[in-house]
């Protein structure tokens, strides 16, 4: 996926219960955005998980940003942005596991965390974890809230491989090479 007019994927308006999965995004400012607005609070609901993805050459930002909800972001293969890879406003809880970060040149954009419209000791309490991320090329994760990896299940979260697994994980990504009447 690439080169859209707005958003590659937006999910809004209570959306909930959203996998993106498999893809591979080249090409493009606002990537994902997850959450109408700072002022629907409707959203709150949202449950989406981002899994094993490529974020490739010539992305900018928002792979996802994030308002209100709980995304899971796991075993995903970020190998280039130029401002953040992750980021958000209205509380939303974000648990990154099993990644790989490669940061880029840019001293100023290696934070992959991105928090808007917020000060640091209101953003101080949203609950924002990394687990298992690769962090390469200076590439750093800020945390905040408190932890809170025992409250859910493997039955409710992908169970996340280590972040050094992510490019066999995600080596496939993108659209298949399929031919009518031929298996894939």
């Amino acid at each position: 996926m690439s080169n859209c007019a707005d958003g590659l994927i937006d999910a809004i308006m209570g959306s909930t219960a959203i996998t993106v999965s498999n893809c591979h995004m080249t090409n493009h400012n606002d990537v994902m955005l997850f959450g109408a607005s700072d002022a629907y609070a409707e959203d709150a609901v949202m449950q989406i998980t981002v899994a094993f993805n490529h974020f490739g050459r010539g992305l900018v930002q928002r792979m996802p940003r994030c308002r209100w909800g709980f995304v899971h972001v796991v075993n995903n293969d970020y190998t280039h942005w130029l401002m953040y890879a992750v980021g958000g406003s209205k509380h939303p809880t974000i648990l990154s596991q099993g990644n790989r970060y490669i940061a880029p040149p840019d001293v100023n954009a290696k934070q992959i965390t991105k928090r808007d419209y917020a000060t640091e000791a209101e953003w101080s309490k949203w609950t924002w974890q990394s687990d298992g991320d690769l962090m390469m090329n200076g590439a750093f994760f800020v945390q905040s809230g408190e932890s809170f990896f025992n409250q859910y299940t493997n039955q409710q979260l992908i169970k996340a491989k280590p972040g050094t697994f992510v490019t066999r994980l995600t080596r496939y990504s993108g659209s298949l090479n399929c031919m009518a009447g031929i298996p894939c």
